[in-house]
């Protein structure tokens, strides 16, 4: 048995057995693991509030020979989501994040990159303030998993595209000019585009000390949502919740 200390953040908590949790953690040295925090539901002394979803914590856990589950012994709590007010759309944009994670990341795939991006997500994630690092999260997540498209030319004709708008379809890879894009194409502003750029070449903190209300480039938050769930193959629920808010 190999007994593991390190930074992890829980992303999932279910019920398992009697009184047992099952745990999945995305841990810095080790990725995405899953655990089972025995006898949890009816003991706080080893784990207290370190259970939420989207605590930060420092986890002490061991890894079992031939084994899939993780035993996880102790939490500490670096940094809890509920620390800070709460509300619904704070609450979405944090399962968001947890969700696009799990979905994304293949277990025990040591992501450090991945790691540092929620880290810096979490901590603009506030009450009043979630469509700006809900973007970046998503836009970036794209980028670091290999999916975000170039968007500065078309990927049919080669066109320049910089400073114009571009047009993108949820079921194709790259981005088109006017006359190139296919059925069901949606528009990108040539605003919104430009945004992006900023957001690859900035911090999502320094980028936090401007107003970014929910209709601020509305429809890149809504092209970078698309390519996840594109190459997810699958609908996030959190996204539906996340329009809601």
């Amino acid at each position: 048995m190999i007994e593991r200390q390190g930074e992890a953040i829980v992303l999932r908590v279910w019920p398992f057995q009697e009184a047992d949790l099952l745990v999945s953690l995305f841990t810095r040295e080790q990725g995405r693991v899953k655990g089972v925090a025995r006898h949890a539901m009816r003991s706080r002394r080893r784990f207290g509030g370190a259970l939420e979803p989207m605590t930060y914590v420092r986890a002490t856990y061991a890894e079992r020979p031939k084994q899939e589950l993780m035993r996880l012994d102790a939490f500490e709590i670096l940094s809890s989501p509920l620390s800070r007010p709460i509300d619904y759309a704070r609450t979405a944009a944090l399962q968001f994040v947890a969700e696009v994670v799990e979905e994304a990341l293949p277990e025990q795939a040591p992501e450090d990159a991945v790691f540092r991006l929620v880290l810096a997500v979490l901590d603009q994630i506030q009450v009043g303030k979630v469509w700006l690092p809900v973007t970046y999260f998503s836009l970036w997540m794209s980028r670091l998993m290999g999916w975000m498209p170039e968007l500065g030319h078309c990927v049919v004709c080669g066109l320049d595209l910089r400073g114009g708008t571009v047009w993108y379809s949820a079921t194709s890879d790259g981005v088109t000019c006017a006359d190139d894009r296919r059925g069901g194409s949606v528009a990108l502003s040539a605003a919104s585009a430009g945004e992006a750029v900023r957001i690859f070449r900035g911090t999502v903190g320094e980028l936090a000390k401007e107003d970014w209300p929910k209709d601020r480039v509305a429809d890149l938050r809504r092209f970078a949502v698309e390519t996840l769930e594109r190459h997810l193959e699958r609908r996030l629920v959190s996204a539906r919740a996340l329009g809601r808010a």
